[in-house]
């Protein structure tokens, strides 16, 4: 039997985490109605809208809303305290009978509101962790994200490069050796290119009709293209839902750019479109295999050997032009493994798009008229 008519939990969920998800189970469980009010400003980096998306995702069956907050955060401050309020009413105009919080803010909160204030958790002992400290080192506490949240953050490196130059070979070792650290990383992934796969498929259709059938004679089309690009972005995606904290991906839409080039002649905006998307890029490093230094190998589904130097060529300059940042790979497979992990340590040893929330202060506020303080709780650091 519920406890509760209308409930609610707010917060900034940037990102959101276990601990998050674990306060919304709870006062789900004890309300009728349960409403999230997801609290953003325009300081943060994270948009409000996806992090709306991913608490919806988490908790269908509950209400998730979200407003941009950008007043000063002092608890201390009953004027801050209303311009807030004026913000939270807004959002959320119906009765509330609960405020769940794991803040010492809550009972304040929860009496602004006329509600009941109910602390779940408050010391982190169910989910030892805190936006604050995920925004520090994603990595350290992936294991508290959901797949929405991971996806967002995992820092994707893309390995492209001309025919038979070792794109596979590298994406393959860069994922086993990032594995071998153990933790957070024993979950690192890496996406086949899903073009390759359909190259098999269009020889293995012409085969079945007639089994000497040639890779020369396999003819692409520039409608392909563009399904070969979103269903490249279609499962980097779904790995990094569920992968560790870095994916390597096997080439991406970008490639497909130089590769639509490279059989009609010609650029495709359409491809050129699905690699640089309205709401912006994904990926974050991308490693040229040099074609020196890398036999060529016919396969059965290579015929462009003589192409190879031209496509690194086109390959280093839309890189250039585009503005994607990248690094070029020489030598043995050793040393361009090594080259690799160098510049994708350094990638994870930066910041991880992550901007800090506005300053907060926190601490006692005396109740109107009474001169006595809102419980015993004494100025302390914020942990969500």
């Amino acid at each position: 039997m519920t406890e509760y008519e209308h409930g609610l939990v707010l917060g900034k969920f940037y990102p959101p985490h276990a601990g998050h998800h674990h306060l919304v189970r709870t006062a789900a469980a004890r309300c009728r109605r349960l409403t999230v009010l997801v609290c953003a400003s325009t300081a943060e980096s994270l948009p409000l809208a996806g992090r709306v998306a991913w608490m919806r995702e988490a908790h269908p069956d509950v209400r998730v809303t979200g407003t941009v907050d950008d007043h000063p955060v002092d608890t201390t401050d009953p004027a801050a305290w209303d311009a807030h309020m004026a913000v939270f009413r807004a959002a959320v105009p119906e009765p509330v009978d609960a405020v769940f919080s794991s803040e010492d803010y809550g009972e304040e909160l929860a009496r602004r509101f006329g509600a009941t204030a109910v602390l779940v958790d408050p010391d982190r002992v169910a989910y030892p962790v805190s936006g604050t400290a995920v925004r520090r080192d994603p990595a350290s506490h992936w294991a508290f994200l959901s797949p929405p949240v991971r996806a967002a953050l995992a820092r994707r490196v893309v390995v492209l490069g001309a025919e038979s130059s070792g794109t596979t070979t590298m994406a393959r070792a860069l994922a086993e050796h990032y594995r071998e650290r153990g933790g957070p990383w024993a979950g690192t992934a890496w996406v086949p290119e899903y073009g390759r796969r359909r190259s098999e498929e269009k020889l293995a259709a012409l085969r079945a009709a007639r089994p000497q059938a040639h890779w020369s004679e396999v003819v692409f089309t520039g409608d392909e293209f563009p399904l070969i690009a979103r269903r490249q972005c279609a499962d980097e995606e779904a790995a990094s839902r569920t992968g560790g904290p870095v994916l390597f991906c096997d080439t991406d839409a970008f490639a497909t750019t130089v590769w639509h080039e490279r059989y009609l002649g010609v650029p495709s905006p359409e491809v050129a479109a699905v690699a640089d998307p309205p709401e912006g890029r994904r990926q974050h490093l991308w490693l040229l295999t040099d074609h020196e230094d890398v036999p060529f190998e016919d396969d059965g589904l290579r015929d462009g050997e003589h192409l190879r130097g031209w496509m690194t060529d086109r390959f280093r300059t839309e890189l250039r032009s585009t503005g994607r940042p990248f690094v070029t790979l020489r030598g043995s497979h050793p040393e361009r493994l090594a080259t690799a992990v160098a510049a994708v340590d350094a990638l994870l040893a930066g910041r991880w798009g992550m901007t800090d929330p506005l300053p907060e202060r926190r601490g006692t506020l005396p109740i109107r008229g009474s001169g006595q303080p809102v419980g015993d709780r004494q100025l302390r650091e914020p942990a969500r």
